[in-house]
């Protein structure tokens, strides 16, 4: 269903709202410039940029405290492929960093494992 009438004209569908597709919002593109897990974090720099689309202004003020693509995606309620595309934007500008998720041997490393066995042998 379409209401309006030309430019002013607004696609509807009665269970969805407002129907725009995805990839108009990233200029048609489907691939990140830069690569980002669903848990890299995000951080705005501060870095004044111009321009930007009101889609990339809403993603760049949740990155004001470092927050995860997967949650951007989540309070945008937009799918993660698509903020993926918006924030590799940013990051690109200057306007926020990304820092990747640490590996999962950084995080279980050999003396972890071994503190962890040395605890559960002395219970």
């Amino acid at each position: 269903m379409t209401v309006g009438v030309g430019e002013d004209e607004v696609w509807l569908d009665d269970a969805a709202g407002p129907l725009v597709r995805l990839y108009t919002m990233n200029g048609g593109r489907t691939r990140p410039k830069v690569e980002l897990d669903l848990l890299s974090l995000m951080l705005a720099t501060g870095r004044a940029v111009s321009g930007l689309e009101p889609e990339h202004v809403q993603a760049l003020r949740l990155c004001r405290m470092p927050i995860s693509v997967a949650e951007v995606a989540a309070r945008m309620r937009l799918p993660v492929a698509v903020v993926k595309v918006l924030v590799a934007d940013l990051v690109d500008c200057g306007a926020v960093t990304a820092q990747a998720p640490p590996s999962p041997a950084g995080i279980y490393g050999r003396d972890l494992l071994e503190k962890l066995l040395d605890g559960l042998q002395q219970i």
